[in-house]
């Protein structure tokens, strides 16, 4: 049976979620050393669904959430290097703010291991480098680097 457009809508929401919390824990695991399952057990039981401090934290996809997390850590040589192929030879990978390789390496994840239509992966991961940065200059670079990233990993995305 086909969903409703509300149906559709919360799904969407509960996907950009996800990218959101695995974006975030990717983060976290760069700067503590943290390993993935505890990392991952610490999102699903104290972050996210969960109300902090007043502010109330959307429930996610969680079995998207795991797969972006697991893919990222899984290929995270490959994203790495697909990412420091777009990215312009005096500005290294290892130069660029850890929460931005965090969005690099979950978008990278979904082009790679989890096959998501690489321009919907694209607009996401946009929209969460707007939730940490400035909407303009950093957006413009990330969506510049995953447009770059998406062609090379997954050229048969886009057509001629």
């Amino acid at each position: 049976m086909a969903r409703t457009r509300a149906e559709n809508d919360e799904v969407k929401l509960r996907r950009s979620a996800a990218r959101l919390s695995a974006v975030q824990a990717l983060y976290q695991m760069e700067l503590t050393g943290g390993a993935l399952k505890p990392t991952e057990d610490e999102f699903e039981s104290r972050w996210i669904g969960a109300e902090i401090e007043g502010d109330q934290y959307r429930e996610a996809d969680r079995d998207h959430f795991r797969a972006v997390l697991r893919a990222a850590v899984d290929n995270q040589a490959r994203i790495d290097q697909l990412t420091d192929e777009a990215l312009v030879a005096k500005w290294p990978l290892g130069r660029v703010d850890p929460m931005l390789r965090a969005v690099f390496r979950a978008a990278g994840a979904e082009f790679v291991a989890l096959r998501t239509p690489p321009k919907v992966a694209i607009v996401e991961y946009v929209d969460v480098a707007k939730a940490f940065f400035d909407a303009g200059k950093e957006a413009k670079f990330v969506n510049a680097v995953l447009d770059h990233v998406a062609r090379a990993a997954r050229p048969e995305a886009f057509p001629a």
